[in-house]
């Protein structure tokens, strides 16, 4: 069974709702959940972050942090999840933001770098990642890797 498909299922029987904030993955991970049937039982929406601004004012991502570790970081992710969560009030929130190429960004870091964030309100994980492939593949890993971290959130 596709896993996003999977998630939506146990969102659903768990009485559970999710929120994204997807920076470079351009809302492909709402896109592919608001794709099934249903999804509006547990998908209450998302934030497509591109810039640092919309990530300050509207996802509550600290400026201090954008600063001193750049929009491709850790804090970067965790915050952007738990902001959209708390934004959109729901139980679950996910932060993706990386670079998907072809080119870096002016911070040289490398291309295929992602950080994806989850929250349930108590617990955050983030995991980083170095995805290989072209854009369109590394937004396809991000969007995989985030459904696998937002199933364990949920368990079983």
């Amino acid at each position: 069974m596709d896993k996003t498909k999977l998630l939506l299922q146990k969102l659903i029987a768990k009485g559970m709702t999710l929120a994204t904030a997807e920076s470079c993955t351009g809302g492909l991970l709402g896109k592919k959940i608001t794709d099934l049937s249903g999804s509006s039982a547990a998908y209450l929406g998302g934030v497509i972050s591109y810039c640092n601004d919309v990530k300050q004012r509207i996802l509550d991502v600290s400026e201090e942090d954008l600063d001193a570790f750049g929009a491709v970081s850790e804090p970067t992710a965790w915050q952007m999840a738990e902001g959209v969560r708390k934004l959109l009030g729901a139980n679950l929130g996910v932060g993706i933001t990386g670079i998907a190429g072809p080119n870096s960004d002016e911070t040289n870091k490398p291309v295929g770098l992602v950080f994806i964030g989850v929250s349930n309100g108590q617990t955050i994980l983030v995991r980083e990642y170095h995805f290989l492939g072209d854009r369109a593949a590394v937004r396809e890993h991000a969007c995989a890797e985030a459904v696998d971290l937002l199933l364990g959130l949920v368990g079983k």
